[in-house]
């Protein structure tokens, strides 16, 4: 296992050594495998488009669809590229906006919970701890992989400019620990995936879909006295982007409960609206319906057991 770990590490490691107009012609001939040979997932990607978009014509959703593999294709290669690239490379190509948003809770003495979605590339916001307060410690929520060799690889990419990943299951615990010994945290939160029957303790519309979302970034925030801030990304051109933190609120326990929840998912359908191409359309998200799980589950004193 640790030779073939090293293999691959050595094989990403050169790669990433090549410039990225070099990856981009790489990404390019993956694209046409990916797409045009091995249809990766095609009908959940145009499943997905198609409900999601009601309103679109076929061309439109085609054109959708296309550009969507693109993006794919490119963030293997951009991520590949982490490995090695500079600062100064870094900074240029991840562009942080309205940073003074941090600046500001971070002044008040208050962590941060920033939520984002799997809108291309999230893995580059990993660069944040560039951009933010020496005195705030930055993290990232993740999951961990089941083959341990590319877990293992995966840390060491998305941590290697000092910014924690912290899995889930250990997320409510640090957070509380990062508290009592007074340390400032600027945690990620991914929350756009599909969560356990056993965690669905809210539904909300989104993208045209009755959608069973995860609320724990609501709970603690609120259990440790965080702000709530958006992370809106769009992409400025091929190899360029801009996050742009929008402040959802810095008193989170004086909204009703799952308010927040939803305002995120209103700002993260924004966000998929502006350029739809750069959302992991290629996931199964909404297999987790209202009817079943009425027909499954009841909830008794706020948690959820089945029937």
């Amino acid at each position: 296992m640790k030779i073939l770990y090293y293999t691959i590490f050595g094989i990403m490691y050169v790669l990433s050594l090549l410039p990225l107009c070099i990856l981009y012609l790489i990404s390019d001939f993956f694209f046409v495998v990916v797409y045009y040979i091995i249809h990766y997932r095609r009908t959940v990607v145009r499943t997905n488009l198609a409900a999601s978009f009601p309103e679109k014509s076929k061309e439109e959703l085609r054109s959708i669809e296309w550009r969507f593999y693109r993006c794919l294709c490119d963030y293997f290669v951009e991520t590949v590229k982490m490995m090695t690239m500079s600062e100064k490379q870094m900074r240029r190509r991840m562009v942080f906006k309205e940073i003074e948003v941090i600046d500001k809770c971070i002044g008040d003495g208050q962590s941060v919970a920033v939520s984002l979605g799997h809108i291309f590339n999230w893995e580059w916001v990993t660069s944040l701890p560039f951009w933010t307060p020496s005195d705030a410690k930055c993290g990232q929520i993740y999951h961990a992989l089941e083959n341990q060799m590319f877990d293992h690889l995966f840390l060491r990419i998305r941590q290697r400019w000092g910014s924690e990943c912290i899995e889930m299951r250990e997320i409510l615990r640090k957070t509380i620990d990062y508290k009592r010994k007074g340390q400032l945290t600027i945690i990620g939160y991914i929350g756009d995936q599909v969560p356990h029957w056993n965690n669905i303790h809210h539904w909300c519309q989104f993208l045209n879909h009755d959608t069973p979302v995860m609320t724990g970034m609501e709970r603690i925030a609120i259990k440790n006295h965080q702000a709530l801030v958006y992370l809106n990304v769009c992409r400025v051109k091929r190899g360029y982007y801009e996050a742009e933190f929008q402040l959802i609120t810095q008193q989170p326990e004086e909204l009703k409960e799952f308010e927040t929840t939803d305002i995120y998912y209103r700002k993260l359908e924004e966000n998929i609206r502006m350029q739809p191409e750069l959302w992991l359309w290629s996931h199964n998200r909404w297999k987790r319906t209202r009817e079943e799980f009425d027909s499954r589950f009841k909830v008794v004193n706020g948690k959820v057991v089945p029937k």
